[in-house]
């Protein structure tokens, strides 16, 4: 393949990942006050995460986000994610509900930031090993920050963890595909 028409792959790719980081802002803030399988008065929905184990239902996202983010990086560069993950928190905090404006930006901000700088070094060489590894501290960081900020307790900490974890370890086969058409179409990070 041509290089101009590998360069237009990542681009496009890129494109794709960031405009779904962002949709999964809103996404998350939506499902946290609206969609579970219990719904908390003053407080999020919840969703079972594995047994005995319950999370706010935008765990979903928020393990997804931090897959996206490390994809973004990869097709558009670190100054593209880096901007995605201020552009974000701006996003987050101009979408979600009032009581949980300052911990949903500023989790967001910290655990993306988190999931960058571990991301970075190991990225070039071992795209599924760098993406689970970032991920895992930003989903951590993200779920300290944001439960304590928005609710002033950890106590949905082990279900936050796992719910997110469930989401990084389903992409897994998806980031190994993409890994081996990357190389077959040279596509090359950026």
């Amino acid at each position: 393949m041509k290089e101009g028409g590998a360069e237009t792959r990542r681009v496009r790719a890129g494109t794709l990942f960031l405009v779904l980081f962002a949709l999964t802002i809103p996404a998350a803030n939506w499902l946290i006050l609206h969609a579970g399988t219990v719904c908390l008065r003053d407080g999020p929905c919840l969703i079972p995460v594995a047994r005995g184990l319950m999370a706010p239902s935008g765990v979903t996202m928020i393990g997804i986000a931090l897959v996206l983010r490390d994809l973004v990086q990869r097709r558009l560069g670190v100054g593209i994610a880096a901007g995605a993950i201020i552009g974000g928190s701006l996003i987050s905090a101009l979408l979600a509900p009032p009581a949980l404006v300052l911990a949903s930006a500023v989790a967001f901000l910290l655990s993306e930031l988190a999931d960058l700088i571990v991301y970075t070094p190991l990225a070039r060489r071992r795209l599924v090993f760098a993406v689970v590894a970032s991920s895992m501290a930003g989903l951590v960081v993200d779920s300290v920050v944001f439960l304590w900020l928005a609710f002033g307790s950890l106590d949905f900490l082990p279900g936050q963890i796992v719910g997110k974890a469930w989401m990084v370890l389903l992409s897994i086969p998806f980031l190994a595909w993409l890994r081996r058409r990357d190389h077959r179409l040279g596509i090359l990070p950026a």
